[in-house]
């Protein structure tokens, strides 16, 4: 007989977390939330070390990039539990934080202060957004293709990025890029972190993505390639990137197509999340078709990404981490607010994120691209006005080491494919507009 514990006792009771959540109405309690909220947390809590490790190549502040990490994190997931009752984890976007570093800062030439200023706006954009009702005239304007394409582009921008880093691949003058030195370690051991993650996460053991990075970093150490700092300590200063964008610099005619693909990545991406989550933890009502909750969870999610700014953070988006929790027992917000409460906690972690090298966040980048690569299956391929306009986009990402190029020329090979095939209704106004847009931006920027 599963033993009641005392939280369980006063939801029996109506108490307060009972009010605040709903845990009956859901099928859920206390316990399943809480072993929920910690799985969740522990498929997602690379973020911590892997996003500092990115973004510091902006040369950002790395501890202050840490404390932003975990505290855009909390806030964001917070906001979604305690406002949208979803048990839906948040943290800055895998993705959009390469971009953000390595395109806009390290190929553009934008100081990271303009590209916060650049992700602040596309905040605010998509909190006008959500509030309204253009957000899902936005989603039903663009192709689903497309939409499956931008997905997997990201993750092969992701993927050739960990190559990259880890050594694995190198750049060559006869052929562009070639096969790297494995003489060296750090390339064998971002290759075994690869392969550990990819084999724990296949069966299914708690952490896999954790359980890779230390275990690589734990190898480091004793080869002496990496330094012990110690585990705990008081959170580094987070003044170096607090409130520090320059809003004024971001904006300008050059900047509009980065905004446009931090904002249009962010929708795409959170939009496939939530969507996925709701249906896994029940919360579609199967009479209606509606998804319970969705425009609260629409608006933390938008809000989230204006407050990560403020501390540093490129667009917080939802994390599709999330499911894990929801298979094991979440169903509320109270396992948010768990998630929530531990990166909190984990900003006193700075030593131990500080040792992560980047070859065991290269392994990670390497296995999350291979995930969101799989989205290209959903494209329709026996359709060439939808395939290769898909194959654009998610191609021309990694190749131009852009997410912005890659979802520009996807959308103009979009409109002219289907334009030249007579296919007019097949195109919506939106995509006109943004395919002269695009045009504009490639012939003039």
């Amino acid at each position: 007989m599963e033993k009641t514990t005392a939280a369980d006792q006063e939801v029996g009771n109506g108490g307060l977390l009972e009010r605040l959540f709903k845990l009956r109405e859901h099928g859920s309690s206390v316990k399943n939330e809480l072993i929920g909220g910690i799985t969740t947390f522990a498929t997602m809590a690379y973020i911590i070390f892997v996003n500092p490790n990115i973004m510091s190549a902006s040369g950002m502040d790395p501890g202050a990039l840490f404390v932003a990490t975990c505290i855009g994190a909390a806030i964001g997931t917070l906001m979604m539990g305690l406002f949208a009752n979803w048990p839906v984890g948040l943290a800055p976007g895998m993705g959009l934080n390469a971009f953000f570093a390595f395109t806009v800062v390290g190929e553009m030439g934008y100081s990271w202060q303009v590209a916060l200023g650049a992700v602040f706006i596309s905040g605010v954009i998509f909190v006008g957004l959500s509030v309204s009702r253009v957000r899902e005239w936005i989603i039903d304007s663009i192709p689903t293709s497309l939409r499956y394409a931008m997905t997997a582009g990201v993750g092969l921008f992701l993927g050739i990025i960990g190559l990259k880093s880890a050594g694995i691949v190198v750049d060559s003058p006869a052929t562009l890029v070639t096969l790297g030195d494995f003489t060296k370690p750090e390339a064998i051991l971002a290759a075994v972190c690869f392969f550990i993650i990819s084999v724990l996460a296949v069966r299914h053991v708690f952490g896999a993505v954790l359980i890779g990075i230390f275990s690589v970093t734990a190898i480091g150490l004793a080869l002496g390639l990496v330094q012990y700092n110690g585990i705990f300590s008081a959170p580094p200063s987070i003044a170096p990137t607090f409130l520090a964008m320059d809003i004024a610099g971001a904006l300008n005619v050059g900047m509009i197509s980065i905004i446009l693909a931090f904002l249009f990545v962010n929708i795409f991406d959170t939009a496939g999340t939530l969507m996925g989550v709701a249906e896994r933890a029940n919360l579609m009502n199967k009479k209606t078709g509606k998804i319970e909750g969705l425009p609260r969870a629409l608006k933390a999610d938008s809000l989230s990404s204006v407050v990560g700014a403020c501390f540093g953070c490129p667009p917080v988006t939802s994390y599709v981490e999330s499911a894990s929790g929801v298979s094991a027992g979440a169903r509320t917000g109270l396992s948010a607010v768990i998630v929530g409460l531990l990166f909190l906690a984990a900003i006193f972690l700075a030593p131990l994120a500080g040792m992560i090298p980047a070859y065991a966040t290269a392994g990670a980048l390497i296995y999350v691209a291979f995930l969101m690569m799989g989205s290209i299956r959903n494209v329709n391929w026996e359709d060439f006005t939808d395939s290769v306009p898909a194959a654009v986009t998610a191609l021309m990402m990694p190749l131009t080491f852009s997410i912005s190029n890659g979802i520009a020329l996807g959308f103009i090979t979009y409109t002219v494919m289907k334009a030249g095939t007579g296919k007019f209704s097949d195109i919506s106004i939106a995509m006109y507009v943004l395919s002269v847009l695009f045009v504009f931006k490639l012939i003039l920027i």
